[in-house]
């Protein structure tokens, strides 16, 4: 039985780091990052109620490290299920348009909308609402 994705997996070449911004040691990678909030994976517990000084390093389009500065609290800290990493969270503190900037950028890299289908493929697919919307795509199929 042949198995086919209808959405393309994307892996990604490297994590994005954050850094203390102001002893520029890093302090892990970002896990999940909104609005209000970031979950940062990192190799030992932080500790909570400390207010952070974060910043990311972004390649710029002329070559040159962009950085992105912000403020966070660390709410919790709990050690995740891979052995030497520790999961926290953290609250943004009056986030900088950089910063959501970054974060609409980064949810629409990574949102995995399939493309829409050429008009003579939904004829032959039947065009119900439910096809067209997407709904489902993230189930594999038989080919057929």
């Amino acid at each position: 039985m042949l198995k086919q994705r209808r959405i393309q997996r994307h892996q990604l070449p490297y994590y994005l780091n954050v850094f203390n911004r102001l002893t520029g040691r890093p302090l892990g990678f970002i896990g999940n990052l909104s609005e209000s909030g970031l979950m940062l994976i990192s190799p030992y517990p932080i500790m909570l109620d400390a207010r952070f000084e974060m910043r990311l390093k972004i390649p710029g389009q002329d070559g040159l490290m962009r950085f992105i500065d912000f403020s966070a609290i660390c709410l919790w800290s709990r050690e995740d299920v891979t052995p030497g990493s520790f999961d926290s969270g953290f609250s943004l503190l009056s986030p900088s348009s950089e910063i959501k900037d970054m974060i609409v950028a980064l949810r629409h890299y990574f949102s995995f909308r399939p493309a829409m289908p050429a008009a003579g493929h939904l004829a032959h697919s039947g065009s119900s609402a439910s096809r067209a919307s997407g709904e489902d795509c993230c189930r594999d199929h038989e080919p057929g």
